[in-house]
């Protein structure tokens, strides 16, 4: 005999009320953790800076951390929340990252060369003019697309739009003809090296293997002076602030669900009468988006930008800057693409593995002891991410988890 159920039967077993108070409790503490690094680079490295305990080299240095963190956010979306492993974000951030180095070409180098219409040809691209048969310096001419880029709105909306639009003719083939796990990923690593061979192609003019350099200002203002590089610290991270923000709200949306259903069941998901294809085209285009605003913000701190940022390993980088941090998780690629930055940071240049034990051993001995040496990176970014997939699928956000599960354990 049917009828309405107990009270005690519409509650949740204790294992499942013990899982969802450890799930939400882990949610808070990696929330807590991605504002304690925000609120870092917000407070700690102006502090240092101002009290000079770190020089502008270090500033520039976080932002352009900051930047890739914002590149991984953009990956997160696509393989953390919706399931699809992108191996073309260096594309889309190459795309922004070319935008803004159009711009400061132009505002930048040696003055005086300018072409037979009257513009003046971006020093970077005229030592590296792709000349024709019979054509002379004086015919050089800057090229049409070129020119759009010699405003700043104009760059900062192209940087955007170009790479949204090129993921949107991409995504809307790919994802029609239901392309995905492992045969997207590789389509879209194609799609990486295709761009990489066409940008180091000096008939492109688009500087070739060069890449674009010889920045000068950026708005009017020196690009080498302290207040302005210090001014793109905090712009960018502003932008990541409220790029995380605009993740977590999508995330936490109807929309957000639809992409996690997309990520579980796809299928069950078409039969339920949605359209996947279009939420995959959306998310695929606000995460180019958002890598072509990283690209924007990464080129005037790096002073130079080639393409060489556009290779396929770049791509593969930023997987292992999500996985490390935690797929799925927002503040855990943050925090991965920052570690694993700064480890490279210290890992590529050598240095005396006991450099402490100078002076305290004899010159003799001391020039026995091991000495780190670049070469040595890959196999340390090789043997991380085996380590994380091995011990760690979750990332190092799986760690808190598993720390309050013990202690819910604990109390029981």
């Amino acid at each position: 005999m049917t009828g309405q159920p107990k009270d005690d039967e519409l509650e949740p077993a204790p294992a499942a009320r013990s899982r969802g108070r450890t799930a939400a409790r882990s949610s808070s503490v990696r929330r807590l953790v991605t504002w304690a690094l925000l609120l870092a680079a917000a407070v700690c490295v102006p502090g240092l800076y101002w009290l000079d305990w770190i020089s502008i080299e270090t500033v520039r240095m976080m932002g352009r951390y900051l930047a890739l963190a914002m590149v991984a956010l953009s990956l997160d979306l696509l393989w953390g929340y919706t399931g699809m492993l992108c191996l073309c974000q260096s594309f889309f951030f190459s795309l922004g990252g070319y935008a803004m180095g159009m711009y400061l070409a132009h505002h930048g180098g040696p003055e005086g060369i300018i072409d037979k219409a009257g513009w003046k040809i971006p020093a970077c691209l005229y030592v590296v003019y792709p000349y024709g048969v019979g054509e002379l310096p004086e015919d050089a001419l800057t090229p049409w697309f070129w020119k759009p880029f010699y405003f700043l709105s104009a760059t900062v909306g192209l940087g955007m739009l170009i790479p949204g639009l090129v993921a949107l003719v991409i995504g809307f083939f790919v994802f029609r003809s239901r392309v995905r796990g492992v045969f997207f990923a590789v389509l879209t690593q194609a799609i990486t090296l295709a761009a990489w061979l066409v940008f180091c192609m000096n008939d492109m003019k688009l500087c070739g293997t060069n890449g674009l350099t010889r920045f000068d200002k950026i708005g009017g203002f020196p690009l080498n002076d302290d207040a302005t590089q210090f001014t793109l610290y905090l712009i960018t991270l502003a932008c990541l602030v409220g790029v995380y923000l605009l993740s977590r709200m999508v995330v936490r949306s109807r929309l957000g669900r639809v992409l996690v259903a997309i990520r579980d069941n796809e299928t069950r998901l078409r039969f339920a009468g949605y359209k996947p294809y279009a939420f995959k085209v959306f998310v695929f285009s606000l995460s180019a988006m958002i890598a072509g605003l990283a690209g924007m913000l990464y080129t005037p701190q790096m002073k130079i930008f080639t393409p060489t940022n556009m290779e396929v390993k770049e791509s593969i980088e930023v997987v292992i800057w999500v996985a490390v941090g935690g797929r799925g998780t927002l503040g855990g690629p943050v925090a991965g693409a920052l570690l694993v930055n700064l480890l490279k940071n210290k890992l590529t240049s050598q240095f005396a593995l006991f450099g402490f034990l100078e002076g305290w051993l004899p010159d003799s001995v001391y020039a026995w002891l091991p000495v780190w040496k670049q070469e040595y990176w890959p196999f340390v970014l090789g043997g991380l991410f085996i380590v994380v997939v091995r011990a760690l699928p979750g990332g190092l956000s799986s760690v808190w988890r598993r720390l309050i599960s013990r202690e819910e354990a604990e109390r029981q």
